[in-house]
């Protein structure tokens, strides 16, 4: 599909810090970010790892996989888009094709949709900002905005944020703490 790559995927997990130290410590991933989220299904402990400096998260590792596995244990299954444009196109052919529960939002660091896929595996279509914020953070956003208003609108917020800063000073200091493992 024309303007799409893998990014980074969501796992629900049983034991967080066990995944955790099993990603950090046999795979190499470092952890950039954590924190929880309230969700219509309660609390959900989040933890961000990376291995590499430039990419905020290439695994998200979710508190609330039952013991019992009654329900796909994958969070999401995120697609980047090449540009703020195909998104919103690719946005637009989600909900012409009336796909249900499309959630559009911000990150600070993103703009994204998610959506089910005709299984009920949840995508993550996005891009990246310009931008960094403490994760984990989302506020809807309007993706049938133009797209520099949109752009905007989501600098204005990100800016009022924990952590904000550039994502080059991000990365430069993700590529330091990086280097001293």
């Amino acid at each position: 599909m024309k303007g799409l790559s893998f990014s980074h995927i969501g796992i629900y997990v049983k034991d967080l810090e066990k995944m955790e130290e099993f990603y950090t410590k046999v795979l190499g991933f470092f952890v950039t970010d954590r924190g929880h989220l309230n969700t219509p299904k309660g609390e959900v402990q989040l933890v961000f790892l990376s291995r590499d400096p430039k990419t905020h998260h290439q695994i998200v590792l979710a508190s609330g996989r039952p013991d019992e596995n009654i329900f796909n244990p994958i969070n999401q299954i995120s697609l980047e888009a090449d540009s703020l444009e195909t998104l919103q196109e690719i946005y637009h052919n989600f909900t012409e094709l009336n796909v249900p529960n499309i959630d559009a939002i911000t990150h600070g660091n993103a703009i994204s949709f998610y959506a089910p896929d005709p299984e009920g595996n949840r995508l993550e279509l996005f891009i990246d900002t310009p931008w960094y914020v403490s994760q984990p953070m989302k506020i809807p956003v309007n993706l049938a905005k133009a797209a520099a208003e949109l752009m905007a609108e989501v600098e204005a917020h990100a800016r009022k944020l924990p952590g904000f800063c550039q994502r080059a000073e991000w990365e430069g200091k993700m590529k330091q703490l990086m280097s001293l493992n």
